[in-house]
């Protein structure tokens, strides 16, 4: 069923595109909130629930907190185990994983989310600026 499109919706919709990084439903709602300061956020959560059924956004699951994008081919994570930054992984997916875990265990496998953990960056350049000042 077709759901109809309204201008919450689109308020939402709208917050997820204009964001790159992953957004977490709580940073939509603040988004969508400097925009119409009358949304709640139970009428954002609804929206993102529908938007991730019909297809127009992804819902990434993620060990810290769930994250949103537009980002529609099959892509990998990396998510920051310090500050939980999340980024796409800059390289091809794998789908031969989904093959051998077929030929392993007899699932049907529709796709594979895979996440790396680590650290940033800048989480990293931070620890080892705190590092050189305890010596």
């Amino acid at each position: 069923m077709k759901q109809r499109s309204t201008r919450q919706r689109r308020l939402v919709l709208d917050a997820v595109r204009a964001r790159c990084d992953h957004p977490s439903a709580d940073q939509i709602y603040t988004d969508v909130r400097a925009v119409d300061d009358k949304i709640s956020r139970g009428t954002v959560y609804r929206n993102l629930n529908v938007l991730e059924q019909t297809g127009e956004i992804l819902h990434v699951k993620l060990p810290v907190t769930d994250r949103y994008e537009v980002r529609a081919d099959r892509h990998d994570h990396l998510i920051c185990s310090r500050c939980h930054t999340v980024c796409d992984v800059p390289i091809p997916y794998d789908g031969a994983m989904d093959e051998r875990a077929i030929e392993e265990t007899g699932y049907l496998v529709f796709r594979h989310r895979l996440v790396f953990e680590g650290l940033c960056p800048d989480c990293r350049k931070k620890i080892e600026k705190a590092d050189l000042h305890v010596e």
